[in-house]
Protein backbone atom coordinates (compact mmCIF):
# COMPACT_ATOMS: atom_id res chain seq x y z
CA UNK A 1 0.00 0.00 0.00
CA UNK A 2 2.81 2.18 1.17
CA UNK A 3 4.14 1.56 -2.70
CA UNK A 4 1.10 2.56 -4.60
CA UNK A 5 1.01 5.84 -1.93
CA UNK A 6 4.69 6.76 -3.15
CA UNK A 7 3.84 6.01 -7.27
CA UNK A 8 0.92 8.37 -6.64
CA UNK A 9 2.87 11.11 -4.60
CA UNK A 10 5.64 10.51 -7.58
CA UNK A 11 3.14 11.05 -10.38
CA UNK A 12 1.76 13.79 -8.95
CA UNK A 13 5.13 15.30 -8.38
CA UNK A 14 5.93 15.20 -11.84
CA UNK A 15 2.41 16.02 -13.17
CA UNK A 16 3.13 19.55 -10.97
CA UNK A 17 6.06 19.84 -12.64
CA UNK A 18 5.34 19.54 -16.25
CA UNK A 19 2.38 21.54 -15.56
CA UNK A 20 4.45 24.36 -14.05
CA UNK A 21 6.78 24.03 -17.24
CA UNK A 22 3.68 24.22 -19.31
CA UNK A 23 2.21 27.58 -17.31
CA UNK A 24 5.82 29.41 -16.45
CA UNK A 25 6.37 32.45 -18.68
CA UNK A 26 9.53 34.46 -18.50
CA UNK A 27 8.93 38.07 -18.47
CA UNK A 28 9.37 40.36 -21.52
CA UNK A 29 13.15 41.37 -21.34
CA UNK A 30 14.37 38.15 -19.62
CA UNK A 31 16.07 37.17 -22.29
CA UNK A 32 18.75 39.78 -21.45
CA UNK A 33 19.95 38.24 -18.09
CA UNK A 34 20.97 40.45 -15.12
CA UNK A 35 19.63 42.03 -13.36
CA UNK A 36 16.78 45.17 -12.96
CA UNK A 37 16.33 47.84 -11.01
CA UNK A 38 13.37 50.01 -9.93
CA UNK A 39 13.12 52.88 -12.44
CA UNK A 40 13.69 55.66 -9.21
CA UNK A 41 17.08 53.80 -8.77
CA UNK A 42 17.92 53.53 -12.65
CA UNK A 43 20.75 56.13 -12.99
CA UNK A 44 20.69 56.90 -16.95
CA UNK A 45 18.25 58.60 -19.41
CA UNK A 46 14.82 57.63 -18.05
CA UNK A 47 12.98 55.14 -20.59
CA UNK A 48 9.77 56.32 -20.30
CA UNK A 49 7.56 58.59 -21.66
CA UNK A 50 8.27 61.15 -25.00
CA UNK A 51 11.35 61.73 -26.57
CA UNK A 52 13.50 64.93 -25.73
CA UNK A 53 11.89 66.90 -28.60
CA UNK A 54 8.02 66.08 -26.91
CA UNK A 55 9.92 66.61 -22.96
CA UNK A 56 8.29 70.39 -22.72
CA UNK A 57 4.97 70.04 -24.41
CA UNK A 58 1.59 69.93 -22.72
CA UNK A 59 0.25 66.73 -21.35
CA UNK A 60 -2.57 66.13 -24.01
CA UNK A 61 0.48 66.38 -26.62
CA UNK A 62 2.37 63.94 -24.75
CA UNK A 63 -0.41 61.66 -24.10
CA UNK A 64 -1.01 62.17 -27.96
CA UNK A 65 2.36 60.86 -28.66
CA UNK A 66 2.28 57.98 -26.31
CA UNK A 67 -1.37 56.98 -27.25
CA UNK A 68 0.28 56.53 -30.96
CA UNK A 69 3.06 54.56 -29.64
CA UNK A 70 0.25 52.26 -27.81
CA UNK A 71 -1.48 51.98 -31.35
CA UNK A 72 -4.61 52.15 -28.97
CA UNK A 73 -6.81 53.67 -32.53
CA UNK A 74 -5.94 50.09 -34.48
CA UNK A 75 -7.85 48.41 -32.20
CA UNK A 76 -10.44 50.80 -30.97
CA UNK A 77 -12.25 51.45 -34.51
CA UNK A 78 -14.28 49.58 -36.55
CA UNK A 79 -13.58 49.36 -39.76
CA UNK A 80 -14.88 53.11 -41.33
CA UNK A 81 -15.85 53.81 -37.83
CA UNK A 82 -15.12 57.24 -35.82
CA UNK A 83 -11.55 56.49 -34.05
CA UNK A 84 -11.41 55.31 -30.73
CA UNK A 85 -15.51 55.00 -30.67
CA UNK A 86 -14.70 50.90 -30.49
CA UNK A 87 -16.84 48.13 -32.17
CA UNK A 88 -14.16 46.46 -33.66
CA UNK A 89 -14.63 42.80 -33.51
CA UNK A 90 -12.04 40.36 -32.32
CA UNK A 91 -13.88 36.90 -33.78
CA UNK A 92 -11.96 34.07 -32.04
CA UNK A 93 -12.96 30.50 -31.95
CA UNK A 94 -15.01 30.46 -28.93
CA UNK A 95 -16.96 33.94 -30.46
CA UNK A 96 -16.64 37.49 -30.71
CA UNK A 97 -15.20 39.87 -28.62
CA UNK A 98 -15.72 44.04 -29.77
CA UNK A 99 -13.46 46.43 -28.21
CA UNK A 100 -15.34 49.64 -26.27
CA UNK A 101 -15.78 52.95 -26.89
CA UNK A 102 -12.53 55.05 -25.23
CA UNK A 103 -13.58 58.72 -26.59
CA UNK A 104 -14.47 60.24 -23.48
CA UNK A 105 -18.23 60.28 -23.84
CA UNK A 106 -20.22 59.83 -19.86
CA UNK A 107 -22.84 57.06 -21.07
CA UNK A 108 -20.92 55.01 -23.96
CA UNK A 109 -17.13 55.79 -23.43
CA UNK A 110 -15.06 56.80 -20.73
CA UNK A 111 -15.92 60.10 -20.23
CA UNK A 112 -16.72 59.04 -16.00
CA UNK A 113 -13.59 57.61 -15.48
CA UNK A 114 -11.50 58.64 -12.50
CA UNK A 115 -7.95 58.51 -13.28
CA UNK A 116 -7.53 55.58 -10.26
CA UNK A 117 -9.95 54.09 -12.95
CA UNK A 118 -7.74 54.55 -15.87
CA UNK A 119 -4.77 53.21 -14.20
CA UNK A 120 -6.35 50.07 -12.94
CA UNK A 121 -7.95 49.24 -17.17
CA UNK A 122 -3.85 49.55 -18.15
CA UNK A 123 -2.32 47.87 -15.19
CA UNK A 124 -4.92 45.00 -13.50
CA UNK A 125 -7.00 44.40 -16.69
CA UNK A 126 -10.64 46.08 -14.49
CA UNK A 127 -13.10 47.92 -15.51
CA UNK A 128 -14.65 50.62 -12.80
CA UNK A 129 -17.34 48.31 -12.01
CA UNK A 130 -14.83 45.85 -11.14
CA UNK A 131 -15.15 43.50 -14.01
CA UNK A 132 -12.24 42.00 -15.84
CA UNK A 133 -10.89 43.24 -19.19
CA UNK A 134 -10.32 39.97 -21.57
CA UNK A 135 -6.45 40.12 -22.30
CA UNK A 136 -7.24 40.88 -26.24
CA UNK A 137 -6.84 43.87 -24.43
CA UNK A 138 -3.37 43.76 -23.64
CA UNK A 139 -3.14 45.07 -19.79
CA UNK A 140 -0.34 42.56 -19.73
CA UNK A 141 2.04 44.57 -21.75
CA UNK A 142 0.33 48.26 -20.41
CA UNK A 143 1.11 47.03 -16.57
CA UNK A 144 4.60 48.17 -17.68
CA UNK A 145 3.48 52.08 -18.19
CA UNK A 146 4.13 54.20 -15.46
CA UNK A 147 1.52 56.27 -14.01
CA UNK A 148 2.59 59.20 -15.52
CA UNK A 149 2.31 58.10 -18.70
CA UNK A 150 -0.86 56.38 -18.51
CA UNK A 151 -2.64 59.33 -17.34
CA UNK A 152 -0.73 61.48 -20.14
CA UNK A 153 -3.22 58.74 -22.70
CA UNK A 154 -6.03 59.45 -20.37
CA UNK A 155 -5.25 63.40 -20.94
CA UNK A 156 -5.09 62.67 -24.84
CA UNK A 157 -8.38 60.42 -24.99
CA UNK A 158 -10.50 62.42 -22.60
CA UNK A 159 -9.63 65.71 -25.32
CA UNK A 160 -11.39 63.71 -28.10
CA UNK A 161 -14.97 64.73 -29.05
CA UNK A 162 -17.15 62.51 -27.29
CA UNK A 163 -18.72 59.89 -29.33
CA UNK A 164 -22.32 58.52 -28.41
CA UNK A 165 -21.42 54.60 -29.59
CA UNK A 166 -22.27 51.33 -27.30
CA UNK A 167 -20.21 48.90 -27.69
CA UNK A 168 -22.00 45.38 -29.12
CA UNK A 169 -22.21 42.93 -26.58
CA UNK A 170 -19.83 40.11 -26.74
CA UNK A 171 -20.95 36.52 -27.84
CA UNK A 172 -18.67 34.41 -26.08
CA UNK A 173 -19.63 30.70 -25.52
CA UNK A 174 -19.51 29.34 -21.83
CA UNK A 175 -17.15 29.02 -20.07
CA UNK A 176 -15.18 32.44 -21.80
CA UNK A 177 -17.94 34.50 -21.15
CA UNK A 178 -17.48 34.20 -17.72
CA UNK A 179 -14.75 37.43 -16.65
CA UNK A 180 -13.94 36.63 -13.47
CA UNK A 181 -12.04 33.98 -14.49
CA UNK A 182 -9.37 36.61 -15.19
CA UNK A 183 -8.64 37.45 -11.58
CA UNK A 184 -6.90 33.61 -12.37
CA UNK A 185 -5.38 34.41 -15.14
CA UNK A 186 -3.85 37.21 -14.11
CA UNK A 187 -2.29 35.80 -10.94
CA UNK A 188 0.16 33.89 -13.45
CA UNK A 189 0.60 36.06 -16.45
CA UNK A 190 0.25 39.65 -15.33
CA UNK A 191 2.85 40.95 -12.87
CA UNK A 192 0.99 44.12 -12.24
CA UNK A 193 4.80 45.91 -11.97
CA UNK A 194 6.24 48.70 -13.86
CA UNK A 195 8.79 48.89 -16.48
CA UNK A 196 12.54 47.88 -14.66
CA UNK A 197 15.62 49.10 -16.48
CA UNK A 198 18.28 47.12 -17.02
CA UNK A 199 21.43 48.62 -15.89
CA UNK A 200 23.44 45.94 -17.91
CA UNK A 201 21.79 47.53 -21.51
CA UNK A 202 22.48 50.37 -22.96
CA UNK A 203 19.84 53.85 -22.33
CA UNK A 204 19.10 53.07 -26.09
CA UNK A 205 17.95 49.56 -25.58
CA UNK A 206 16.14 50.24 -22.24
CA UNK A 207 14.25 52.57 -24.19
CA UNK A 208 13.65 50.26 -26.56
CA UNK A 209 12.25 47.59 -24.57
CA UNK A 210 10.09 50.19 -22.71
CA UNK A 211 8.45 50.81 -26.59
CA UNK A 212 8.18 47.37 -27.36
CA UNK A 213 6.91 45.92 -24.68
CA UNK A 214 4.94 48.40 -22.45
CA UNK A 215 3.92 50.86 -25.35
CA UNK A 216 4.05 48.88 -28.56
CA UNK A 217 3.34 45.32 -26.98
CA UNK A 218 5.08 43.73 -30.37
CA UNK A 219 5.15 40.25 -28.29
CA UNK A 220 1.05 40.35 -28.27
CA UNK A 221 1.12 39.50 -32.37
CA UNK A 222 4.40 38.08 -32.77
CA UNK A 223 4.81 36.03 -29.65
CA UNK A 224 3.12 32.33 -30.08
CA UNK A 225 0.80 31.80 -26.71
CA UNK A 226 0.58 28.48 -24.54
CA UNK A 227 -2.37 26.24 -23.27
CA UNK A 228 -3.85 29.19 -21.49
CA UNK A 229 -3.32 31.88 -24.15
CA UNK A 230 -0.78 33.78 -22.53
CA UNK A 231 2.35 34.93 -24.39
CA UNK A 232 4.91 32.79 -24.25
CA UNK A 233 8.34 34.54 -23.75
CA UNK A 234 10.11 31.33 -24.43
CA UNK A 235 9.72 31.69 -27.95
CA UNK A 236 9.78 35.75 -27.84
CA UNK A 237 9.11 37.18 -31.26
CA UNK A 238 9.21 33.46 -32.96
CA UNK A 239 5.79 34.55 -34.55
CA UNK A 240 2.14 33.78 -34.43
CA UNK A 241 -1.56 34.24 -36.47
CA UNK A 242 -3.67 37.18 -34.90
CA UNK A 243 -6.85 38.24 -35.95
CA UNK A 244 -6.15 35.67 -38.94
CA UNK A 245 -2.99 37.01 -40.07
CA UNK A 246 0.00 36.07 -39.89
CA UNK A 247 2.75 37.84 -37.76
CA UNK A 248 6.10 36.99 -38.81
CA UNK A 249 9.04 35.98 -37.02
CA UNK A 250 11.01 38.82 -35.62
CA UNK A 251 13.63 36.94 -33.96
CA UNK A 252 17.40 37.59 -34.94
CA UNK A 253 17.45 34.22 -37.06
CA UNK A 254 19.09 35.31 -40.81
CA UNK A 255 16.90 33.09 -42.70
CA UNK A 256 12.87 33.56 -41.71
CA UNK A 257 13.42 36.40 -39.03
CA UNK A 258 14.96 39.57 -39.35
CA UNK A 259 18.81 38.53 -38.56
CA UNK A 260 19.74 39.65 -42.01
CA UNK A 261 18.43 43.34 -42.14
CA UNK A 262 20.52 46.15 -41.08
CA UNK A 263 20.03 48.37 -38.55
CA UNK A 264 19.26 51.09 -42.00
CA UNK A 265 16.78 48.31 -43.40
CA UNK A 266 14.98 47.34 -40.05
CA UNK A 267 14.03 51.69 -39.30
CA UNK A 268 13.02 51.76 -42.60
CA UNK A 269 10.69 48.74 -42.49
CA UNK A 270 9.47 50.18 -39.13
CA UNK A 271 9.37 53.84 -39.98
CA UNK A 272 7.18 52.61 -43.60
CA UNK A 273 6.04 49.14 -43.56
CA UNK A 274 8.31 48.79 -46.88
CA UNK A 275 11.85 48.19 -48.43
CA UNK A 276 12.31 47.32 -51.64
CA UNK A 277 13.13 43.59 -51.89
CA UNK A 278 11.65 42.71 -48.52
CA UNK A 279 8.12 43.25 -49.25
CA UNK A 280 5.49 45.58 -47.72
CA UNK A 281 3.38 45.32 -44.46
CA UNK A 282 -0.32 44.31 -44.43
CA UNK A 283 -2.89 43.55 -42.02
CA UNK A 284 -2.45 44.15 -38.40
CA UNK A 285 1.10 44.96 -39.09
CA UNK A 286 0.25 47.89 -41.93
CA UNK A 287 -2.20 49.13 -39.51
CA UNK A 288 0.20 49.56 -36.53
CA UNK A 289 3.09 51.34 -38.83
CA UNK A 290 0.37 53.45 -40.63
CA UNK A 291 -1.68 54.49 -36.83
CA UNK A 292 1.59 54.35 -34.83
CA UNK A 293 5.61 53.33 -36.16
CA UNK A 294 4.78 56.09 -38.46
CA UNK A 295 4.38 59.03 -36.43
CA UNK A 296 7.06 57.91 -33.86
CA UNK A 297 10.61 60.12 -33.77
CA UNK A 298 13.48 58.96 -35.31
CA UNK A 299 15.42 58.58 -32.32
CA UNK A 300 12.85 56.05 -31.20
CA UNK A 301 12.71 53.80 -34.34
CA UNK A 302 16.20 53.71 -33.45
CA UNK A 303 15.73 52.35 -29.81
CA UNK A 304 13.21 50.15 -31.21
CA UNK A 305 15.94 48.48 -33.64
CA UNK A 306 18.53 48.34 -31.24
CA UNK A 307 16.47 46.64 -28.90
CA UNK A 308 15.21 44.10 -31.80
CA UNK A 309 18.81 43.58 -32.46
CA UNK A 310 19.53 41.41 -29.25
CA UNK A 311 15.98 39.44 -29.19
CA UNK A 312 17.53 35.59 -29.58
CA UNK A 313 17.80 34.00 -33.09
CA UNK A 314 15.00 31.53 -33.50
CA UNK A 315 14.17 29.94 -36.12
CA UNK A 316 10.91 28.84 -37.98
CA UNK A 317 10.78 25.46 -40.20
CA UNK A 318 7.72 26.35 -41.80
CA UNK A 319 8.98 29.21 -43.95
CA UNK A 320 11.46 28.55 -46.85
CA UNK A 321 14.20 31.03 -48.06
CA UNK A 322 12.95 33.66 -49.87
CA UNK A 323 13.12 33.62 -53.05
CA UNK A 324 14.37 36.75 -54.80
CA UNK A 325 14.71 36.42 -58.33
CA UNK A 326 12.13 37.99 -60.69
CA UNK A 327 9.45 35.98 -62.07
CA UNK A 328 9.21 35.42 -66.10
CA UNK A 329 8.04 38.02 -68.20
CA UNK A 330 5.07 35.83 -69.31
CA UNK A 331 3.78 33.02 -67.84
CA UNK A 332 4.72 29.73 -69.88
CA UNK A 333 1.58 27.22 -71.11
CA UNK A 334 2.40 24.76 -68.39
CA UNK A 335 2.53 27.26 -66.03
CA UNK A 336 -1.08 28.41 -67.32
CA UNK A 337 -2.67 24.69 -67.52
CA UNK A 338 -1.16 24.00 -64.30
CA UNK A 339 -3.58 26.53 -62.39
CA UNK A 340 -5.92 27.61 -65.33
CA UNK A 341 -8.48 28.91 -62.67
CA UNK A 342 -5.28 31.44 -60.88
CA UNK A 343 -4.05 32.60 -63.67
CA UNK A 344 -6.86 33.51 -65.13
CA UNK A 345 -7.81 35.64 -61.95
CA UNK A 346 -3.94 37.03 -61.39
CA UNK A 347 -4.05 38.17 -65.00
CA UNK A 348 -7.66 39.97 -64.79
CA UNK A 349 -7.53 41.21 -61.27
CA UNK A 350 -3.48 41.44 -60.18
CA UNK A 351 -0.96 41.58 -63.09
CA UNK A 352 -1.70 45.70 -63.94
CA UNK A 353 -0.46 46.41 -60.32
CA UNK A 354 1.83 43.65 -59.35
CA UNK A 355 3.12 42.43 -62.89
CA UNK A 356 4.45 39.35 -64.29
CA UNK A 357 7.48 39.31 -63.04
CA UNK A 358 6.63 40.31 -59.82
CA UNK A 359 8.39 43.68 -60.13
CA UNK A 360 4.98 46.61 -60.00
CA UNK A 361 6.10 49.26 -62.63
CA UNK A 362 3.27 50.85 -60.98
CA UNK A 363 4.40 51.46 -57.19
CA UNK A 364 7.27 49.92 -55.15
CA UNK A 365 4.58 49.15 -52.43
CA UNK A 366 3.04 46.94 -54.98
CA UNK A 367 6.19 44.33 -55.08
CA UNK A 368 5.90 40.97 -54.57
CA UNK A 369 9.91 39.82 -54.47
CA UNK A 370 11.38 39.07 -51.59
CA UNK A 371 8.45 39.46 -49.66
CA UNK A 372 7.47 37.27 -46.58
CA UNK A 373 4.03 37.15 -47.69
CA UNK A 374 4.68 35.74 -50.67
CA UNK A 375 7.14 33.27 -49.56
CA UNK A 376 5.13 31.40 -46.93
CA UNK A 377 3.63 28.15 -47.82
CA UNK A 378 0.21 28.55 -45.51
CA UNK A 379 -0.70 31.66 -48.19
CA UNK A 380 -2.93 32.98 -45.48
CA UNK A 381 -1.40 36.46 -45.33
CA UNK A 382 -1.64 36.05 -49.41
CA UNK A 383 -5.39 35.17 -48.64
CA UNK A 384 -6.23 38.15 -46.61
CA UNK A 385 -4.81 40.40 -48.53
CA UNK A 386 -7.32 39.21 -51.56
CA UNK A 387 -10.48 39.28 -49.42
CA UNK A 388 -9.82 42.67 -47.27
CA UNK A 389 -7.61 44.72 -49.38
CA UNK A 390 -4.66 46.78 -48.43
CA UNK A 391 -4.50 50.45 -47.54
CA UNK A 392 -1.36 51.86 -47.07
CA UNK A 393 0.00 55.40 -46.07
CA UNK A 394 3.07 56.43 -47.73
CA UNK A 395 5.85 59.25 -48.20
CA UNK A 396 3.79 59.99 -51.77
CA UNK A 397 0.21 59.80 -50.00
CA UNK A 398 -2.48 56.61 -49.68
CA UNK A 399 -2.64 54.13 -51.43
CA UNK A 400 -5.42 50.85 -51.72
CA UNK A 401 -5.24 47.72 -53.18
CA UNK A 402 -9.21 46.91 -53.78
CA UNK A 403 -10.79 44.19 -51.91
CA UNK A 404 -11.82 41.19 -54.07
CA UNK A 405 -13.51 38.97 -51.48
CA UNK A 406 -16.91 40.09 -52.64
CA UNK A 407 -15.80 39.76 -56.54
CA UNK A 408 -14.49 36.41 -56.12
CA UNK A 409 -15.66 33.02 -54.71
CA UNK A 410 -13.12 31.25 -52.21
CA UNK A 411 -12.62 28.97 -54.77
CA UNK A 412 -11.22 31.68 -57.18
CA UNK A 413 -8.88 33.44 -53.75
CA UNK A 414 -7.52 30.18 -52.84
CA UNK A 415 -6.68 29.52 -56.78
CA UNK A 416 -4.68 32.69 -57.00
CA UNK A 417 -3.13 32.85 -53.85
CA UNK A 418 -1.40 29.51 -54.88
CA UNK A 419 -0.80 30.43 -58.17
CA UNK A 420 0.81 33.58 -56.39
CA UNK A 421 3.03 31.58 -54.28
CA UNK A 422 4.25 29.14 -56.75
CA UNK A 423 5.48 31.94 -59.73
CA UNK A 424 6.77 34.51 -56.88
CA UNK A 425 7.58 32.58 -53.87
CA UNK A 426 10.04 29.95 -53.34
CA UNK A 427 7.42 27.09 -52.37
CA UNK A 428 4.34 26.63 -53.92
CA UNK A 429 1.42 26.64 -50.97
CA UNK A 430 -1.85 24.25 -51.13
CA UNK A 431 -4.44 26.86 -49.17
CA UNK A 432 -8.09 25.69 -49.87
CA UNK A 433 -11.42 27.20 -50.28
CA UNK A 434 -12.36 25.98 -47.10
CA UNK A 435 -9.11 27.78 -45.45
CA UNK A 436 -9.98 31.19 -47.15
CA UNK A 437 -13.33 31.13 -46.04
CA UNK A 438 -12.08 29.92 -42.29
CA UNK A 439 -9.18 32.62 -42.25
CA UNK A 440 -11.79 35.35 -43.71
CA UNK A 441 -13.98 34.87 -40.57
CA UNK A 442 -10.88 35.01 -38.24
CA UNK A 443 -9.87 38.78 -39.06
CA UNK A 444 -10.91 41.58 -37.03
CA UNK A 445 -13.90 44.00 -38.80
Amino acid sequence: MKRIYWVLLALAAVACIVAGIIIYVPGPTAFAGGSTVALADYKDTNPTGVPPSLGKADIITRGEYLTRAADCEACHTSKGGVPYAGGLAFKLPFGTLYSPNITPDKETGIGNWTDANFINALHKGIAPDGSRFYPAFPYPSYTLLTDDDALAIKAYLFSLKPVHQPTPENTLMFPFNQRWGMMFWSLFYNSDQRYRPNPGQSAEWNRGAYLAEALGHCGECHTPRNLLQAVDNKKKFAGAVTAGWRAYNITQDKTTGIGSWDIKTTANFLAHGHVEGLGTASGPMGEAIDMSLRHMAPEDINALVVYLKTIPAIADTSLPVPKTMLASAFPSDHEMSENQRGSMVFAGACAACHNWTGKSAVLSYADFIGGRTVNDPTARNVAQAIVWGVTRHTPDGVVKMPAFGAAYTDEEIAAVSNYITARFGAEKSRITADEVRSISKQASQ
